[in-house]
């Protein structure tokens, strides 16, 4: 893989020309800031920025301003490879709260590895209605101990209005939900994006994670997206890289007013 070159695609079509995640939603470009505007339960947010030193504090403010103007908390997806080098200062200085470091990993579904499968005793099972949304926020609510109401809401809306373009999946002990993942295909893009993978903690270490994402990655495939992207926590990279996923940056959630 050419990182370079896929690092460059990924930051046109995910962030730059970037679509609205769901109705009521908007893109809007604001000078050299691209951003998400949505709802109090959609999510709001830069996602994309063109900056340098003589402007970054200025972009910042007008930001600052233009979401609170309209009462939403927002979030700027800072990558590490954006400018200036020092972005991440700049908005802590000007009151954002900066959420753990991920990494931006991205494989060709063409050479990953697909075969994984389920360990004994575990099910995959498709979550496109609501019961299958509530068993999703569940298994979210229990592995990442963080409320669920917005996910729900984002994932019924979604569903509800275009469901082709979001893929949910939620791995079963019996009736019990232990693992759920879900994956965004947008058309037109050679990215699927990969989101929410967690296991409740007495599941972890048991190739379930491994399954869903070897799931997933079969479903883009058949649906001829050429890579799959993730933002990915240290406890998933290990997993993913042996899958045959590649590092190309690193991204942080500057967080304002939550």
């Amino acid at each position: 893989m050419d990182h370079t070159a896929v690092l460059a695609l990924y930051d046109r079509d995910m962030r730059e020309r970037v679509r609205p995640d769901g109705p009521g939603a908007r893109i809007e470009r604001a000078g050299a800031v691209v951003r998400h505007v949505a709802d109090a339960q959609g999510w709001n947010g830069v996602l994309w920025s063109d900056l340098d030193t003589a402007g970054a504090d200025r972009a910042i403010r007008e930001q600052i301003e233009y979401f609170t103007s309209l009462g939403r908390d927002f979030e700027w997806k800072l990558y590490g490879h954006d400018q200036p080098a020092d972005l991440g200062a700049r908005l802590t200085a000007a009151g954002f709260r900066a959420e753990p470091e991920e990494t931006l990993l991205v494989a060709e579904t063409g050479r990953l590895a697909l075969d994984a499968e389920p360990p004994a005793g575990i099910r995959l099972v498709a979550a496109a209605d609501e019961a299958g949304v509530d068993l999703v926020v569940a298994v979210h609510e229990q592995a990442f101990g963080t409320d669920g109401t917005r996910l729900r809401h984002q994932m019924l809306t979604r569903l509800a209005a275009d469901p082709g373009t979001v893929v949910a999946v939620v791995a079963l002990a019996g009736d019990t939900p232990v693992s759920s993942a879900r994956m965004e295909l947008v058309p037109g893009i050679p990215f699927a994006g990969l989101w929410g993978g967690g296991t409740v903690e007495a599941w972890r270490g048991r190739g379930i994670y491994r399954a869903l994402v070897a799931h997933r990655a079969r479903i883009a495939a058949a649906h001829g997206y050429r890579y799959l992207q993730v933002d990915a926590s240290p406890m998933s990279r290990p997993i993913l890289e042996r899958l045959g996923f590649h590092a190309l940056s690193t991204t942080t959630p500057y967080l304002y007013g939550e």
